[in-house]
């Protein structure tokens, strides 16, 4: 996948060996902040922002959990990116169900939005992508932050009154996010990229010593921070969701699968079964863009055919 320099799109592999082969991932480079008030310069407003992702990919897919549970999806319009992202980086031409072409910028591909917003812009070309359609602009294209706008900022547009960041449980769910970010949710991305031995076993030790953690933490809560499910556990569940199906295998993440920690399958299952998210899980695109996309990991592009998942049987959490 290549990126934008000054403004031209530069086709270039993923990965590279840097730093004792460990895969680094760049920051995000537009971070503007929607308001309710419009102080920040972008109020919220409904019909205003428009939000672009990719359903395989867990950082868009936690922004679509926050648009689905916050009930912004008459708020905030979207646009799903095809599960391949190859030459031109990710595109609007795909015709697998679930994608949805570019109704706002009639863009053929997501770097001709970034150059929209900033002509001379030097950036990866990431989702998800926040756009607001008034300023013509990219607000922003970091999930974490994206999350969090809307879990507090569009409030007059939605009858939802959930809060996945309470002010009571802040310390506690950033000190997880904390541990989770660069362990688990980066963690698969740096075992599977890794291009030395030495950097794949450093990562693959680190996620499983913070996986072992949360199966311990889950054995006496029922949630991440306690008795309440909170952003910390969205933002790990889209990292375990795809984890069986295409972490252990394609990022050879093969210590055990999350079926294998009876508190962690568990509590993914309890997440899956909350109404409506199951509804913004699809892996028939997540398996279709591990396998299909990431050529540097796997150069044939054959999509795995297992395994066998069942997230609706009993998740047995309800006793904690």
């Amino acid at each position: 996948m290549g990126r934008l320099i000054d403004g031209v799109w530069q086709n270039e592999d993923r990965v590279k060996k840097q730093d004792g082969g460990q895969f680094i991932r760049k920051e995000s480079v537009f971070r503007d902040w929607i308001t309710a008030d419009g102080s920040s310069g972008f109020k919220a407003e409904p019909g205003r922002y428009h939000l672009y992702v990719c359903l395989a990919c867990p950082w868009a897919h936690r922004t679509m959990i926050f648009r689905k549970l916050k009930k912004l999806e008459d708020v905030i319009s979207v646009s799903v990116v095809d599960v391949l992202n190859l030459e031109e980086g990710w595109s609007f031409h795909g015709d697998m169900p679930g994608c949805i072409p570019d109704t706002v910028n009639d863009a053929e591909f997501l770097h001709q939005v970034y150059t929209k917003a900033d002509p001379k812009i030097t950036s990866k070309v990431t989702v998800p992508t926040l756009w607001d359609k008034q300023k013509q602009t990219i607000v922003n294209n970091e999930s974490s932050e994206i999350i969090r706008m809307f879990n507090s900022e569009f409030g007059e547009f939605t009858d939802s009154d959930l809060d996945f960041y309470p002010e009571d449980l802040r310390s506690e769910i950033d000190a997880v996010n904390d541990r989770v970010l660069p362990t688990v949710n980066n963690g698969v991305y740096r075992t599977g990229f890794a291009t030395s031995q030495e950097a794949y076993e450093d990562s693959f030790w680190a996620l499983f010593e913070t996986l072992d953690w949360l199966e311990e933490r889950l054995a006496g809560q029922r949630y991440l921070a306690g008795d309440r499910i909170t952003e910390a556990d969205w933002r790990l569940f889209t990292t375990l969701v795809r984890f069986d199906v295409a972490y252990h295998g394609h990022f050879k993440c093969n210590r055990k699968r999350i079926i294998d920690y009876p508190n962690l399958s568990g509590y993914l299952r309890e997440l899956y079964q909350v109404p409506g998210i199951a509804e913004t899980v699809d892996f028939d695109h997540i398996k279709a863009h591990y396998y299909g996309a990431q050529r540097s990991v796997n150069p044939t592009g054959i999509v795995a055919v297992g395994p066998e998942l069942d997230f609706i049987v009993p998740h047995g959490r309800g006793a904690l």
